[in-house]
């Protein structure tokens, strides 16, 4: 599933056509994806105008002038692509439509916005934008905002008896987190992911706060990880798969300088998880 790398750079490259554009047409091809679509969402979305489109923790969130935001996960294989929109002199033709187009949006730039998800585990709502949603209404803070701290992140690990990697993981500590960046985090800390988080002392734990911005600003630039579905906006893949240190790496010498370690895979709660057993402690 897309971590918030993913998303944000799906956001990114969504934001030129969609910021400030009205729908001009939409067009909903099914009645449901992971839970069914909102009463007439394509009469709501047509005519409406994006006045901003912004990304909380794994969802992408255009609000409109309406006074409503589209909601937007991508799930385990959606995609949300632009054609139609001149970058530069390259021009995107619109391409012929596919067996999972599920939702097309036409706006008036010419661009063309489409969220195509053969598995069909993405979701798209509306909510009153004054309002909340509850898929957003327990998550804890954004790891690139001001809100996640060090004073923050040692008070929410403090005395939970949960190894450190389900800590991190949970939405309510921090939002955003998934498998891939955990795993890469706490390799670059140097924490054992079987670790309790209540005895990941202060100072280890406040330093996880510059380490998890670092691995998340490197992997939005290089396009997030394309390990199976995940495609930019304009379909190229993203390549911060190519410099794990740690994740699907079961085997591989251990990077970190001087450490003889190799990558080892273990199974928490249902999920892979890589780290390197000698100099993660």
């Amino acid at each position: 599933m897309p971590e918030l790398p993913e998303v944000e750079t799906v956001r990114r490259g969504l934001a030129p056509a969609m910021e400030g554009a009205v729908i001009a047409h939409a067009a909903v091809n099914r009645p449901d994806l992971r839970w069914p679509f909102p009463a007439d969402m394509a009469a709501r979305l047509t005519g409406a105008r994006v006045t901003a489109l912004r990304r909380r923790s794994k969802y992408i969130l255009a609000d409109l002038d309406r006074g409503e935001t589209l909601l937007i996960h991508l799930g385990m294989s959606g995609r949300m692509t632009v054609s139609g929109q001149t970058v530069g002199v390259f021009h995107h033709a619109h391409p012929a439509p596919a067996k999972h187009d599920h939702v097309v949006l036409d706006m008036d730039n010419g661009a063309r916005v489409t969220f195509n998800d053969a598995r069909r585990f993405g979701a798209m709502d509306l909510f009153a934008s004054a309002g909340g949603h509850w898929l957003l209404d327990d998550l804890g803070p954004e790891p690139l905002g001001n809100a996640f701290d060090e004073p923050g992140l040692v008070a929410a690990l403090r005395g939970r008896n949960t190894p450190v990697k389900a800590a991190l993981l949970d939405q309510r500590v921090v939002a955003g987190l998934g498998n891939i960046y955990v795993c890469e985090a706490l390799h670059r800390a140097g924490i054992n992911p079987r670790r309790k988080a209540g005895r990941v002392g202060p100072a280890r734990a406040a330093a996880l706060v510059p380490i998890i911005r670092a691995v998340l600003s490197e992997a939005i630039a290089a396009g997030g990880s394309s390990l199976r579905d995940h495609r930019q906006a304009d379909g190229a893949l993203g390549y911060f798969q190519h410099v794990f240190n740690a994740y699907g790496r079961e085997g591989a010498p251990c990077p970190t300088p001087d450490c003889p370690g190799h990558i080892r895979r273990i199974v928490q709660s249902g999920r892979s998880t890589f780290y390197c057993p000698r100099c993660q402690r």
